[in-house]
């Protein structure tokens, strides 16, 4: 009796253990996007990336929008990380940015974003064109 206790007991912290550790298999990624975008107050945009995950690569889709005070337009190459990622479809999904900033001719960007799955994104790259920018808005992910 005693011996059977024992062995429910281990194959409960087994699986409670199994549980914890399922949670901290987190892994983190490497991102590549391209975007461009413009407009006048309200800003479209779309591009493409890919996502690089325990070394296969998962093209995906990027759209976005944004309302405030900008001007201009833009293309973005931006490379970076995927944190938080368990499986490559986490990175799908809706990331709220917030920010201001602005290019003539060149310059730097750099967004760090999180979407509903617990996926942040730190991205840093150049920007190229004639854009100013103020403003609210957001951008999906869709894998390909």
């Amino acid at each position: 009796m005693k011996i059977h206790r024992m062995t429910q007991a281990a194959a409960v912290a087994l699986l409670l253990l199994a549980g914890f550790t399922t949670a901290s298999f987190a892994d983190t990624g490497t991102v590549s996007v391209v975007f461009t975008k413009g407009g006048f107050i309200v800003d479209v945009g779309g591009g493409q990336g890919v996502l690089t995950f325990r070394g296969k690569r998962y093209p995906f889709t990027v759209s976005g929008m944004s309302l405030g005070l900008s001007i201009g337009a833009s293309t973005s190459k931006f490379v970076g990380r995927a944190l938080n990622l368990r499986r490559p479809g986490d990175l799908a999904g809706s990331y709220v940015v917030a920010g201001a900033g602005g290019a003539v001719a060149g310059g730097a960007g750099g967004a760090q974003l999180q979407n509903a799955n617990g996926v942040i994104l730190q991205l840093s790259g150049a920007r190229v064109g004639a854009e100013v920018s103020a403003a609210v808005g957001g951008v999906t992910i869709t894998m390909r």
